[in-house]
């Protein structure tokens, strides 16, 4: 075989960590790769100004690019998203990295296939190798003309790149793909494979069948969404086949550090992105509903159906509606201090039968059981078999249960004996981001109701060691309710202990 192979850790796995790696793991992968049989390293992406922060490995300043160039024996890459950068704008983002950068790749979406082409002669001229890595590969076929546009790049592209953006492909759709692409153009062919199948090591040993020259691979398959074929898988794989020879150490010491990496964000495909491959649907809702743990995988599958067949999800309910606004509310979250100082909360409630509860979460709902406050439950995903656990006897017949507007793209599960007693809210009017968390619905509903004061317990905001996953919920609640107290100016009072700097605060037991 000949071929050559790229590892895009750097690159593909910033989605999971902003484009930022600390510089011992960075010098970890270098040294490891400077003794494997690999040949290039997609380092990172150059790009102009983005909304929000990323990482130094998303604008790549000149100085990491001399730093790894310094350590590395290896041809170093960087990907460009095409949509984002004009050819005029190609000198003034790319001049600093001439001397350090061997290769420039282009993320291109195949409607864009002609403007790219212009972009990467602007790249060519400047004595960069040009990667064309056209996205979508399942779908070209259904893109009237695209195969005949291929010749444009003939005296352009150092790769054409076949990337199976969905991971849905199956070796078949490889072996026809590469050969409608070959009939046009000359040019090597490169197969970049996502893992949502787990056929990316099937898929990539194919294209090498069909004469491929270049292949991508990530550590760990270390990537966005359900990520990409391992790289120690395929080095493994090709070694036994005898395509070359190499340490098993070097390969072992830059898998162990981002084995580290991967146990504390979790990449790699699971049942949802298994979904989403099979029906050529887009990985970047999955890895934002996946991270939610409030959604069910039966909720996301469910949901990944409907778009595959063009349907809204659910069922029309009634819109919640109130005859009179309420004056007090108590807002319940999911926090163990809920348990801790149930007593107190209890005695708050019976002082005051007329104060509402709302479920943020149903986690702590036992605790209200036998109380007479009229009670509502917040349905997200899967939060309607929490509450059949929950209520192991059964579930309140008071209880009244709040969804989301319609239509609602995530499934919502409600159990059947709260069928009745099930409704939607009408829209959302004070935010726009967020809008199917149980907290959003929440908040939503206090403004529906028009209340006068509200009360919190169980927002505790974590203590102690916690990931990724609950800082990025601490950052959304407190998004959340900062535009509920700006629409509304009413500040929510917070009665147990919280790490939520933003809450005005009190003791539930002054209040008792």
């Amino acid at each position: 075989m000949d071929f050559q192979i790229l590892d895009c850790t750097l690159r593909d796995g910033g989605y999971y960590t902003n484009w930022d790696f600390n510089r011992s793991l960075v010098d970890t992968y270098i040294d490891s790769f400077n003794h494997l049989p690999v040949d290039y390293l997609e380092v990172g992406y150059r790009s102009y100004e983005q909304n929000g922060y990323l990482g130094e490995y998303f604008y790549l300043p000149a100085h990491v690019m001399k730093y790894l160039k310094e350590k590395s024996n290896k041809k170093l890459v960087i990907i460009l998203n095409e949509k984002d950068v004009k050819a005029s704008d190609a000198e003034e983002l790319l001049a600093p990295c001439k001397g350090y950068i061997d290769m420039v790749r282009l993320a291109i979406d195949p409607k864009s296939f002609e403007r790219a082409v212009a972009l990467a002669a602007v790249i060519k001229d400047m004595g960069f190798e040009v990667g064309f890595n056209v996205m979508y590969m399942s779908n070209w076929k259904k893109i009237a003309g695209f195969y005949d546009l291929l010749p444009q790049i003939e005296t352009i592209a150092t790769c054409f790149y076949m990337v199976d953006s969905f991971g849905g492909v199956y070796p078949e759709d490889v072996r026809e793909i590469y050969n409608s692409v070959r009939e046009k153009i000359s040019v090597p062919i490169g197969f970049h494979g996502h893992n949502n199948m787990e056929l990316a090591l099937i898929n990539t040993l194919t294209a090498l069948e069909c004469g491929a020259t270049m292949i991508d691979a990530t550590v760990t398959g270390m990537g966005r969404g359900a990520g990409n074929l391992k790289t120690e898988l395929l080095l493994t794989a090709l070694q036994a086949k005898g395509a070359f020879t190499f340490d098993f150490n070097a390969l072992s010491k830059v898998v162990d550090a981002f084995t580290e990496l991967q146990e504390a964000y979790g990449w790699g495909t699971n049942l949802p992105y298994m979904v989403s491959g099979a029906y050529s649907l887009p990985q970047k809702e999955v890895m934002d509903w996946v991270g939610k743990r409030y959604y069910s995988f039966n909720s996301i599958i469910r949901a990944l159906q409907n778009q595959s067949q063009g349907k809204e999800d659910n069922e029309q309910l009634p819109i919640l509606e109130v005859a009179h606004p309420l004056k007090d509310v108590l807002l319940v979250g999911g926090g163990p201090s809920v348990r801790e100082h149930d007593t107190a909360i209890r005695e708050f409630l019976m002082t005051r039968p007329d104060c509402a509860i709302i479920h943020a979460s149903s986690k702590n709902a036992m605790i209200f059981n036998d109380l007479p406050n009229k009670q509502y439950f917040c349905l997200v995903g899967n939060e309607g078999h929490r509450m059949e656990e929950v209520f192991e006897s059964g579930i309140p017949a008071s209880a009244i249960c709040i969804l989301p507007p319609y239509p609602r793209r995530m499934g919502t599960y409600i159990p059947a004996a709260l069928k009745s007693a099930s409704y939607q809210l009408g829209k959302n009017t004070f935010t726009d981001k967020f809008v199917d968390s149980h907290t959003a619905i929440a908040l939503q509903a206090l403004l529906d109701f028009s209340v006068d004061r509200v009360f919190v317990v169980g927002y505790d905001g974590y203590f102690g060691e916690i990931g990724e996953k609950e800082k990025d919920l601490i950052h959304e609640n407190e998004f959340l309710f900062d535009r509920f107290q700006n629409v509304s100016g009413n500040a929510p009072l917070c009665l147990t202990p919280t790490r939520y700097k933003k809450f005005k605060t009190a003791s539930i037991y002054s209040y008792i």
